[in-house]
This record gives C-alpha cells, sequence and structure tokens, in this order.
C-alpha cells in the first residue's frame, strides 16, 4: 500500500477500487482508486478532503510512504 502526503494537500492512500471502510461505524466502499484523508483540518467532510486546503492556504511537506501488509 502507498500513502502519499500531497504537498501542501492532502493524505493520499492507493487503495482498490470498492474497498470497504467503516467509519463511526457505517459501511461505505471507494468510487475510486484513492482515498484522500484531509491534513488541513478544514474540510467539511472530515476525515476526507473536500479540496479547502487551497482555499486556506495550507501549506506543508509532502512525502510518501510504502506500507507492507
Amino acid at each position: 500500500m502507498k500513502i502519499r502526503l500531497r504537498q501542501n494537500g492532502p493524505l493520499v492512500i492507493d487503495l482498490p477500487e470498492g474497498s470497504r471502510l467503516v467509519l463511526e461505524g457505517k459501511e461505505r466502499f471507494l468510487e475510486r482508486a484513492k482515498l484522500a484523508l484531509c491534513r488541513c483540518g478544514c474540510s467539511e467532510t472530515k476525515p476526507f478532503c473536500d479540496g479547502r486546503h487551497k482555499q486556506v492556504g495550507f501549506v506543508a511537506a509532502g512525502g510518501e510512504l510504502e506500507v507492507e501488509l
């Protein structure tokens, strides 16, 4: 699994399309092969990114992590 910290943006996890997620007891399925999680704290759809980091001028370093499961 690859986790990317987008420069000035969200944390993006590459997962297979259709992956099952459970958030606060509610089941969801990924429509796309990427899951973008908020790092700026301003998203109205937390923990998911809604692009608000661009409006608030969020600044953070980028990077990448590979995780073997």
